[in-house]
């Protein structure tokens, strides 16, 4: 095969940057729609939908792995790597059953929130935990977080908990997530084996009481696809994260959340009074300056070119 051409090499790049783009911006935009589907799971309750999609996630997780050949990474899976996988796998199962409860209890917009502060989270992780340097930007930006949490706190008459929940569990995830030497996909694969046998184990106890066989096969078949639902944005975005930087799937990361919160206020129709607004708006002022700040770290950090 002749070597490509500057101009081909060039066009080669764009190509696999705009796929990589499409790909993540398309996991995002399903995880984005999801408040859409989880109340179409009704009248199954919270736990029951968690449940089936714990369940429904091992099945077609396994199916993906064996077409990508991925069973010898979680065989050569150490001990320790295992004990990871379950601390991770504890820490999913409350993000996603916090998160299908809020849905179905029409909290959307608070849950919207927890994924807008995520960002700020890790960073707070990655200073008391990893030891990270804080850059005063970054400083900023928390401080105008946390008196974005106060606002709210104070709209809401209590502490926004499904946000904080969901940002904490989602962001010590991903802190563990590091120290796993699996991809997204077999990641994910290893969570639900590690989750199965519970939540298996919890439909067999509720048996009649679910709403699996009473609800009759339309209702059945909306259950099962829990797991494509996790399954199919999981694997857009590990391909997706493949093909471009990092950061680049930072910056698509909002859109889920910017998605959630539209779907809340304007579809769902949860009320949003003055006070929340301004809340909201703190965050993204927040958000704002973090982004730019990391924008301008990675420009620092790019090889500059040989100027000679």
């Amino acid at each position: 095969m002749p070597p490509l051409t500057n101009s081909s090499a060039v066009q080669a790049d764009v190509h696999r940057t705009n796929k990589g783009i499409a790909l993540g911006a398309g996991a995002y935009f399903i995880w984005g729609m999801v408040p859409a589907y989880w109340p179409m799971l009704q009248p199954a309750g919270s736990v029951e939908i968690l449940a089936h999609r714990i369940a429904w996630s091992l099945v077609f997780m396994a199916i993906i792995t064996t077409v990508l050949r991925g069973w010898g990474g979680l065989r050569r899976l150490s001990a320790r790597g295992w004990l990871m996988v379950a601390a991770a796998s504890v820490l999913i199962a409350v993000n996603w059953g916090v998160y299908i409860h809020a849905v179905n209890t029409q909290h959307v917009v608070e849950a919207a929130l927890g994924y807008f502060i995520n960002p700020l989270v890790s960073v707070l992780l990655g200073v008391f935990v990893l030891r990270e340097r804080l850059r005063p930007a970054q400083g900023a930006a928390l401080v105008i977080a946390v008196a974005a949490v106060v606002v709210l706190a104070v709209d809401y008459g209590r502490l926004p908990w499904i946000s904080l929940v969901l940002a904490c569990s989602f962001g010590f995830y991903g802190l563990l997530k590091k120290t796993v030497p699996l991809d997204a996909t077999t990641s994910l694969t290893a969570e639900s084996v590690v989750l199965a046998p519970v939540a298996v184990g919890y439909l067999l106890l509720l048996g009649d009481a679910g709403t699996f066989h009473s609800g009759g096969w339309p209702h059945a078949l909306w259950l099962a696809s829990a797991g494509l639902v996790t399954a199919i944005p999981l694997v857009m975005f590990g391909a997706g994260a493949r093909l471009v930087p990092l950061v680049t799937m930072g910056m698509l990361q909002y859109l889920a959340p910017v998605l959630q919160f539209a779907w809340g206020v304007f579809v769902a129709g949860e009320p949003m009074p003055a006070s929340r607004w301004f809340g909201f708006a703190l965050v993204w002022a927040a958000l704002l300056v973090f982004t730019a700040d990391t924008l301008r770290a990675n420009r620092r950090r790019a090889p500059q070119p040989f100027q000679g």
